[in-house]
């Protein structure tokens, strides 16, 4: 009951679940078992919790949420801030068959009444700091769900709540939590998850490729809202026993440097854009990573060039890979010991790839496609939209938006998204590979390129570049800038101009958005 095991090979591993498998009992109730009771699983600046407060307060939170009148298959939104109250609700929802849906804290008033129509939801549940858009969105949407609740509301009701809850039977292939996707390029979609997808993320990327431990430390700059930070800051150390420090603040260099130095972290995990802001930040010294074994990147490709900075900092150089909120987390990646310049990495071990050309066939190694994507955490559906589903997920593959090429040796290069790539005098150009070249300028700290049509309505690229110093930018610095490119891009690829920003677009888990740029 409530068991899985790995078969297969190490190449080819295989996750073997029991006919009874409801996630919550090995990622909360096993620890108890195992002798973790007093371990601190959470570290913040306020408070730590041990695995045996954890497991007694995702039990008195569930049935605080379920004696609201909630039933299995329901779903509760959650606009929760990284906080120990997370955990208490996503598990306790899981644990009672309810359905939790995390979303993104950082939306608007519209984003938030879209998804509550979308989802159906019967409950919001929601931090204070985010009651003005959450409520504005309230306001407007056709029907209110029953039931709309702040956090501190749940903690009254917690409080005189039973410390035992029954973990609701269930299978590894039944509905578990709901993810929102960005919605960068059009409203957000419900990304459906199965029990199973949690521990395929966590056994087969965090242990089998990241090396995680039960005597690692966490620190995710990434929100747990995001896929990424879902894993990273509370799935990961939950499935090996390891600990997690959260913020509920928005991550600054100064955040960031405050609690790396305090709690000293074992493994970090951050966004390049993230890596490059601390990086030009004046406090940063060597000793505040001087405890990182592991470094994680992803949300977007890292440049050759902060790999280098960040390896005079840093011991532990920076593994970076690619997932998605469909598949939850990361599905190639680079290792510790395995790191290949400008490269996602290979293909994380129980996952399956293809690159493709629009017409579905495969493409020569070397030559650019559409990457295609099968493993045991990928979703199988969107949420109310069959039209997307039927057109992302075909034959069991999902497209996922990726343009990418592999070599022989079976790395992984990223190109840019496939609505993203620009075509240059009829050469496709990756915005990624000129963003790379910008960026080695000293003074640039940001980049982004986006497509522009010059006066004959063709089009070239286009860059938008942060300094490390605004005060800087000049018509002399951009020419400097052009010609660095035009030295070490082919002659068509460098930026045709340059415009300079204080800051660029992105999304709140740190993705540059080019559409706005365009």
């Amino acid at each position: 009951m409530n068991s899985v095991r790995v078969a297969g090979t190490p190449e080819h591993p295989e996750l073997v679940f029991s006919d009874n498998f409801n996630v919550a009992v090995p990622l909360i109730d096993r620890h108890l078992d195992e002798g973790r009771a007093d371990k601190t699983v959470i570290y913040t600046a306020d408070e730590e919790v041990t695995y045996r407060q954890l497991a007694e307060r995702v039990n008195k939170w569930g049935n605080a949420i379920s004696g609201l009148g909630l039933q299995p298959g329901q779903r509760v939104l959650m606009v929760v801030k990284d906080c120990p109250e997370f955990f208490y609700i996503f598990w306790g929802c899981i644990k009672s068959g309810i359905i939790p849906v995390p979303l993104n804290t950082l939306l608007r008033a519209k984003d938030f009444g879209f998804i509550i129509e979308d989802s159906g939801c019967s409950a919001v549940l929601y931090s204070p700091e985010f009651a003005a858009e959450v409520e504005a969105a309230l306001a407007d949407v056709a029907k209110t769900p029953d039931h709309v609740i702040k956090v501190e509301a749940v903690a009254e009701l917690a409080e005189t709540a039973s410390t035992e809850l029954a973990a609701i039977e269930a299978s590894a292939t039944s509905e578990c939590f709901w993810l929102y996707s960005s919605g960068t390029t059009g409203e957000p979609k419900g990304v459906v998850h199965v029990h199973r997808d949690i521990i395929a993320t966590c056994e087969l990327y965090a242990v089998r490729v990241l090396g995680e431990t039960e005597a690692d430390t966490w620190f995710s700059v990434p929100k747990l809202f995001f896929a990424y930070g879902l894993g990273c800051a509370m799935t990961f150390p939950l499935w090996v026993g390891g600990s997690v420090v959260l913020d509920p603040r928005r991550p600054t260099p100064e955040t960031v440097t405050e609690m790396a130095r305090r709690f000293k972290p074992t493994i970090f995990a951050a966004v390049p854009t993230f890596y490059a802001a601390w990086l030009a930040h004046a406090d940063f010294k060597k000793a505040d990573a001087a405890t990182f074994r592991r470094c994680v990147s992803g949300g977007e490709a890292l440049p050759t060039d902060l790999q280098t900075q960040w390896g005079k900092m840093c011991d532990a150089p920076i593994c970076d890979g690619i997932g998605s909120t469909e598949a939850l987390h990361i599905y190639i990646s680079n290792t510790v010991d395995d790191v290949r310049p400008l490269s996602s990495g290979k293909v994380v071990p129980g996952y399956e790839l293809r690159i493709a050309d629009d017409d579905g066939a495969d493409v020569p190694v070397g030559e650019q496609g559409r990457l295609l994507l099968k493993g045991p955490s990928v979703t199988e559906t969107y949420w109310n939209n069959p039209e997307k589903t039927a057109k992302t997920i075909v034959d069991g593959w999902l497209d996922t938006g990726d343009t990418y090429y592999r070599d022989e040796d079976n790395y992984f290069y990223y190109s840019g998204r496939n609505d993203d790539m620009l075509k240059v005098g009829g050469i496709w150009v990756s915005p990624f590979e000129i963003e790379s070249a910008l960026i080695e300028h000293p003074q640039v700290l940001e980049a982004a390129v986006v497509g522009r049509d010059d006066d004959a309505g063709l089009v070239k690229p286009e860059a938008w570049v942060v300094l490390k110093d605004s005060s800087e930018q000049s018509d002399a610095l951009a020419n400097e800038i052009q010609e660095q490119c035009k030295n070490n891009l082919a002659p068509y690829k460098y930026p045709r101009w340059i415009k300079f920003t204080d800051d660029l677009p992105k999304t709140a888990t740190g993705k540059i958005q080019r559409f706005k740029l365009r």
